[in-house]
C-alpha cells in the first residue's frame, strides 16, 4: 500500500520538485495550486496515477478548508504533510502598499496553521506521522527589503515551534525548512547564474533525507543556504 503525503502549493518551485520526489519514492500525492493550468501541466510531466491535484488559493480560510476536507475525504492514513504555499512580496514597512502584509500573512502563515489544524486530528489518531513548514533564511533574517514577507516567516517558524512543543509525546514529527535562494520563478529576470541558487531539487531531497530517520530523531531545523552565502 503506497504512503500518502500532503503538499500545498506543488505547481511550482519547491512544491513541485517535492512533489516529484515523493512520487518517485512510490507516494501517493496529493497536492493543489490557485490555477489549473498549472496543475494540468504537472499532471502531464508526471504522468502518474498516484498524483492527486485540487484547485485552491489557499491564502484563503475556506478553500484551504475545502482542499482539506478533499483530502481527508479519500485518505484515512497520512504519512506526511508539508506546508509549502507561499508568497513573496517585497517591500519596506514604511512604504508598503495597504493589503501586502495581510495577502503574505494570509498566504504564508494562516494556510499553514489552518491546513495543519484540520489535517492534525489524523495524525493524533495514528500517532504518528511528519509535518514539515517551508520557512525561509527570512524566518532568522531581517531583509532590508523584505518587510510584511519577513515578518510573515518569522510568524511561520514561531508557529513550527509551537506546533513541534505540542506534539513532541505524540509520536509526530515537526520541522521547519529554511531555504535560502532557490532557483524558482521568484528570482526570475534576476541577472545571475543558476550556480548561486540552491536547487529545488535539493530542498526536496533534504527532507526526504529528514524523513527516513529513525522515528527516535527529528531535525528540528533544516537550514539551507547557496554555497557562496545568501544573496
Amino acid at each position: 500500500m503506497n504512503k500518502s503525503v500532503v503538499i500545498s502549493g506543488g505547481s511550482q518551485g519547491i512544491g513541485k520538485a517535492l512533489v516529484k520526489k515523493f512520487l518517485e519514492e512510490g507516494f501517493k500525492v496529493y497536492t493543489c495550486a490557485r490555477k489549473k493550468m498549472g496543475l494540468d501541466q504537472l499532471q502531464e510531466e508526471c504522468n502518474s496515477n498516484l498524483l492527486k491535484t485540487f484547485v485552491a488559493d489557499l491564502s484563503n480560510k475556506n478553500e484551504v478548508l475545502d482542499f482539506a476536507q478533499w483530502v481527508l475525504s479519500q485518505e484515512n492514513s497520512i504519512e506526511i504533510l508539508i506546508n509549502n504555499t507561499g508568497v513573496f512580496l517585497p517591500g519596506q514597512i514604511q512604504n508598503e502598499e495597504e493589503g501586502i502584509i495581510e495577502k503574505q500573512i494570509n498566504t504564508n502563515l494562516y494556510s499553514a496553521y489552518y491546513l495543519t489544524r484540520q489535517l492534525l486530528p489524523q495524525f493524533i489518531q495514528n500517532k504518528s506521522g511528519y509535518i514539515f513548514t517551508i520557512c525561509s533564511t527570512a524566518s532568522i533574517t531581517a531583509y532590508t527589503h523584505g518587510g510584511s514577507y519577513c515578518i510573515s516567516k518569522f510568524a511561520l517558524l514561531g508557529f513550527t515551534k509551537v506546533l513541534r512543543e505540542e506534539l513532541k509525546n505524540t509520536g509526530i514529527r515537526v520541522s521547519a525548512v529554511l531555504p535560502g535562494a532557490t532557483l524558482t520563478s521568484s528570482w526570475d529576470g534576476v541577472d545571475l547564474p543558476k550556480e548561486r541558487f540552491i536547487p529545488a531539487e535539493d530542498i526536496a531531497s533534504a527532507i526526504y533525507g529528514a524523513y527516513q530517520l529513525s522515528p527516535s530523531t527529528v531535525i528540528e531545523e533544516i537550514l539551507i543556504r547557496p554555497q557562496l552565502g545568501d544573496i
